[in-house]
């Protein structure tokens, strides 16, 4: 049996679940479709329009000086999606791309984030009811509350999934319902009038998009409204430039901490130890002789100094030296270790993928096995967690980065007692996320401290803060069992996965208004697919099991690029190079062999060996592959490596990349490119150890992360494809580590299996 943790027991509710997602007013589906029944069908946009704007749904409106504003729904965290879904609104349309503009979209059901929801569907169901969220009716109801819950969250690569089939119909009904303006003054049918680059023309007849605007809005649309032919419109498949860049390089651009406001002061935060921390007493005459300083705000578990700059509060926070009182479960790394191991061992285990029959063929002699370790890992984005608040009238305007906005105006009413339409969120462009904005603690943070103080505050954390109170990658180990025939084929695997339930905690944060701490108590001992996510392999053995063994870490934990594909693909590729080894085949022929039912990845692997001029890996090359797919995306890449007397050098890193039809080249490119360095910072660090519920990790030096100067060559090609767009944000981050890895054991013999590499060993 697991040891149970000591840290104090949540309260139950009657049915399992306190949130108001899935089992409204009963227990089961009868409970949702009558609930359902009462619940409204249709909503309406919210766009703001000036008097010269005319809206043409959620998506879209346009000016009658023909400037064309795509609104989005998704969190511009430097991936794109402020250009990419206005790139495909635009192509649909026929505008011409020196017209468009885009504009966060306001709170509203219509920006509802479907796939995700129901990716999402068996995290908000009670523990054990898992298989429930396979059910039609479920997932259908899943999709159906995500709307009436506003499920405004950007997560997991699916802004293109999620809307890309949107905007094309949005910018197909803008289309039609222009030409037939135009069709009406010019009396022609409105089939026989052509639509490009802003301009609607029959014959030697034009007229241009914003001459219709009025005229478009009395028409009405057929049913169905037509699309274009795939590659009709002038920009799809075009690295047409980004709409957000020229903002970013003439400094225009606002994020959060661009924000100024007339009257406005700035606040520094200082935060206890992770767990049962309260706040026990401070010095305030300390920060009286700091130039600036204007006064101190306390809250339970934090302290905030306010001051005319930010550089006087946080100067301030030191003098007032402020003491935290801890009890219970204080997070120490060795006690982490020896819990994740624990549940491993001796922690009852949750299947969540089984195929063929693993009983039985552990015996013999041809059997392997492997133990595997990840650390914490961290966000750290350049932008550190920032906000602007200002209270006034008994309501709220809040400025901020959130890749959660209904969370964030929830968490802001929450800490004021008052509704949430008394909440008006800007939402800012974000410096970085990797996911650290799905935590909205400082919304409620900042309306504290500008209720408190009468005028608007900007709310600053610092680097240290934002590290030691990341909501960070879970800790995990990993035990994997192979039996192999004499003539090395993989016949069965077990695949055992200690680790929190990290989606579960999160959704609780995200949707129930837990704190971490809170969420952390409320998850323990439920099981979670998420952290088994990566595992669904592509090899074709016939007999497989992959197990979650949930296990309390007493660390906040939550979404991170890529999620528990990131280690758990470390873990999975290097036991196939391994296997591999035992076999006496080279990797990639090893691999190959196991790919009857994977041939998009199968490419992807010949497609890299040639490019990278594949060499098996043999003679201390240096070499190393892995690959893996998620998300409707597939990668596969070569890794060449060794280490010397400075340490890590990582000479190449090849890929070869299947997202299916390319909506922008250059920014795919980008953020595959992106992807690869992310996964080769977390090779090499991007982790951290506790001691005494904090990190030992204080500021981005600690991190271990690569320089620009010890970055390699990064060698991309995509496959040519027309399958569906995938999302391809997080594809470049799960295979590096492997294939850095598998490299170092080509080049020195030495197999690493813990991340980071070099990090210390559990």
């Amino acid at each position: 049996m697991t040891a149970e943790p000591d840290i104090a027991q949540p309260e139950k509710t009657a049915n399992g679940l306190n949130r108001r997602k899935f089992l409204i007013g009963g227990g089961a589906l009868g409970g949702l479709l009558v609930a359902w029944a009462v619940w409204p069908r249709r909503y309406e946009p919210n766009v703001a329009a000036t008097e010269n704007e005319q809206v043409f749904g959620a998506f879209l409106k346009i000016a009658e000086d023909g400037q064309v504003t795509v609104v989005v729904p998704q969190s511009e965290m430097g991936q794109g999606v402020y250009t990419i879904l206005p790139q495909i609104l635009a192509d649909e349309l026929g505008a011409d791309w020196r017209t468009v503009a885009v504009e966060p979209a306001p709170i509203n059901p219509l920006y509802s984030n479907i796939p995700l929801a129901e990716q999402w569907a068996e995290t908000l169901l009670p523990t054990g009811s898992e298989k429930l969220a396979e059910n039609a009716v479920v997932r259908w109801v899943a999709q159906n509350v995500a709307i009436r819950e506003q499920f405004m969250i950007t997560a997991d690569s699916t802004s293109i999934p999620a809307f890309a089939a949107s905007f094309r119909e949005a910018g197909a009904a803008a289309r039609v319902l222009l030409t037939k303006a135009a069709a009406t003054r010019w009396d022609v049918a409105w089939e026989a009038c052509a639509v490009e680059n802003g301009i609607i023309s029959n014959g030697e007849k034009n007229l241009r998009f914003g001459e219709l605007v009025r005229d478009a809005a009395s028409q009405s649309l057929p049913d169905p409204v037509p699309l274009r032919t795939a590659g009709a419109g002038s920009l799809i498949g075009q690295d047409v430039p980004r709409l957000d860049l020229p903002s970013k390089l003439d400094g225009s651009a606002n994020f959060a901490g661009d924000v100024r406001i007339p009257d406005m002061v700035y606040a520094a935060i200082r935060q206890g130890p992770i767990g049962e921390t309260r706040l026990k007493s401070f010095n305030r005459a300390g920060a009286g002789k700091i130039t600036g300083f204007i006064d101190v705000v306390k809250g339970d578990k934090w302290i905030a100094t306010v001051a005319t700059n930010w550089w006087a509060a946080n100067r301030a926070l030191d003098k007032i030296s402020p003491i935290f009182e801890t009890r219970g479960f204080m997070a120490e790394s060795d006690r982490i270790d020896a819990l994740l191991n624990e549940a491993l061992e001796d922690g009852p285990g949750t299947r969540f993928l089984s195929r063929g029959e693993t009983k039985g063929a552990f015996t013999g002699e041809n059997l392997f096995r492997a133990r595997y370790h990840a650390n914490a890992a961290l966000h750290a984005p350049i932008e550190t967690r920032t906000a602007t608040a200002e209270y006034k009238d008994g309501g709220l305007e809040l400025w901020m980065a959130t890749q959660a906005p209904v969370a964030a105006v929830q968490a802001a009413a929450r800490a004021l007692d008052i509704r949430q339409d008394r909440v008006t969120l800007y939402p800012m462009l974000s410096g970085g996320s990797f996911d650290r904005n799905l935590d909205n603690e400082i919304a409620a943070q900042v309306a504290l401290i500008a209720k408190q103080m009468g005028r608007p505050v900007q709310l600053v954390w610092s680097r240290a803060e934002d590290i030691m109170h990341d909501h960070c990658r879970a800790p995990s180990q990993a035990r994997f069992d192979a039996a192999m025939a004499k003539s090395g084929r993989v016949e069965a695997m077990q695949i055992k996965i200690a680790a929190p339930p990290s989606a579960r905690e999160q959704a609780k944060r995200l949707f129930d208004g837990m704190d971490g701490i809170e969420a952390m108590r409320a998850s323990i001992g439920e099981t979670d697919s998420k952290a088994i996510a990566g595992l669904d392999i592509p090899y074709d053995i016939p007999n497989l099991t992959v197990d979650h063994h949930s296990a309390f870490v007493g660390v906040p934990t939550g979404n991170w690029r890529s999620n528990a594909h990131s280690s758990n693909v470390f873990y999975l590729e290097s036991f196939i190079d391994e296997l591999a080894g035992k076999a006496g085949v080279e990797p990639l022929s090893f691999r190959m062999q196991m790919m009857n039912n994977a041939p998009r990845l199968a490419r992807c692997l010949t497609s890299v060996a040639a490019m990278a001029g594949w060499d098996g890996g043999l003679d201390r090359s240096g070499q190393g592959i892995a690959c893996h797919s998620m998300r409707g995306g597939h990668i596969a890449v070569i890794a060449s490596a060794s280490r010397g007397g400075s340490g890590l050098e990582v000479r190449r890193i090849s890929a070869s990349v299947d997202i299916g039809r390319i909506i922008h080249p250059d920014i795919a490119r980008q953020q595959i490119e992106g992807g690869i360095i992310f996964g080769l910072a977390m090779a090499l660090g991007s982790a951290t150890r506790f001691e005494k519920g904090l990190p030992t990790a204080k500021r981005l030096s600690d991190l271990s992360l690569p320089r620009l100067a010890e970055i390699p060559p990064i060698q991309i090609e995509f496959v040519r494809s027309e399958e569906e767009p995938a999302g391809y944000e997080e594809l470049g981050v799960p295979a590096v580590a492997p294939a850095v890895a598998n490299a170092l054991y080509s080049a020195t013999g030495v197999r690493l299996r813990q991340l980071p590499l070099f990090g210390e060993v559990s």
